[in-house]
Order: C-alpha cells, then sequence, then structure tokens
C-alpha cells in the first residue's frame, strides 16, 4: 500500500479516534442520566445514550490503538446516521442558531466510512498481531 495513503488514514484514524473518545467522555463527566433524559424527551430509549456513550469511549481508544477499526469505523458511522437523521436533519447543514447542524457529524460519519472501508494499518495493533501471527520467529513468553 502506498506509504502517504496509509500516513492520511492512520491521521484520520487518529483524529476519529479522539473525537469520539473525548465525547463519550464528556457524556459521562456531564451527567450520562442528564444525557438519558434528553434521548428519553426526544423520543429515544434513555437507555441508548449509555450505549453509544460506551461506543464513543471504548471505540475512541480501540480507533486510537488500531484495534478492529472497520469494525468499531462501522459502529461510529452508524451512530452519526442516528444522530443526524433523528437530531440534526431537522435544524439542516448549519444549524439554526440554537443547535449545531449536522455538518460536523457527516464529516465524522465521511471519515468512519473511509476507514471501515479502507482500514488503517500503519501503526495499529491489529498489524502487530497480525505480524506476530504470520511470523515463526516471534518469540512468545
Amino acid at each position: 500500500m502506498n506509504k502517504k495513503y496509509e500516513v492520511t488514514s492512520l491521521i484520520l484514524r487518529l483524529i476519529l479516534g479522539i473525537t469520539f473518545f473525548v465525547h463519550g467522555l464528556s457524556k459521562f463527566q456531564d451527567g450520562i442520566s442528564n444525557i438519558a433524559a434528553w434521548f428519553d424527551s426526544i423520543g429515544l430509549m434513555g437507555s441508548l445514550a449509555y450505549v453509544i456513550a460506551i461506543i464513543e469511549v471504548a471505540g475512541g481508544i480501540a480507533m486510537i490503538l488500531g484495534i478492529g477499526t472497520r469494525l468499531v469505523s462501522i459502529l461510529f458511522a452508524l451512530v452519526m446516521i442516528g444522530a443526524i437523521f433523528t437530531v440534526k436533519i431537522s435544524v439542516g447543514f448549519m444549524g439554526n442558531g440554537q443547535m449545531a447542524g449536522y455538518e460536523f457529524d457527516l464529516a465524522l460519519l465521511v471519515m468512519a466510512i473511509h476507514l471501515a472501508v479502507n482500514g488503517s494499518r500503519l501503526w495499529s495493533f491489529d498489524s502487530m498481531l497480525r505480524k506476530n501471527e504470520n511470523n515463526e520467529t516471534f518469540i512468545s513468553g
């Protein structure tokens, strides 16, 4: 694979992972029960807030480390599709002055789709594990 391509995929993976991790962490720090109540108020199951926050935190860490990048990217894409179509689409691309639009969510969605399709092998634990499985000279304890 092209080195430039791998470097740019690494950058996308790291930025996407950090972004989701921070957003998930803030849900817990701001009071996940408040987020769950807000979910209930907009017609979603409140328990979904916990699922999404866990996906964001655990998935963010996994994405940064390069563990299950394609699977985590699919989960992130589903979260973004849900956010866009349940909350953001009605306020428009740029928002309505009271709420942000879906432009940021769309950018994250596209990044997640790219990584789901192409992966990101540079500096990933998945690549290191794959190399070790195929390398007979690897010394295990």
